[in-house]
């Protein structure tokens, strides 16, 4: 469904996770226009907090630095279409 599409930067996540990452953004895509990238992070944020418990993060966009911990088996940076995904989960 996602290949040819979607490209994974950097990851430390399980496969399992890496693929719900991909599909929770490819529906918020379907949901939200391009540019509306609160929404789309919200909706990603909303799914894995769900899925996998509270606490994660979602940066979307087509340009953007960031610094961060996150726990280990959390973190995935990918571009899908013309945007950009990060998604952790925070650690102090």
């Amino acid at each position: 469904m996602l290949e040819g599409k979607a490209h994974i930067e950097d990851t430390d996540m399980p496969v399992k996770m890496q693929i719900q990452a991909m599909t929770s953004a490819s529906h918020a895509l379907d949901l939200y226009d391009v540019f509306d990238c609160k929404s789309i992070a919200s909706h990603i944020k909303k799914e894995f907090d769900k899925i996998y418990g509270d606490g994660w993060q979602c940066v979307v966009g087509s340009n953007f630095g960031c610094y961060f911990t996150h726990s280990k088996g959390t973190f995935i940076y990918f571009a899908l279409e013309t945007l950009n995904f990060l998604i952790f989960k925070g650690s102090s």
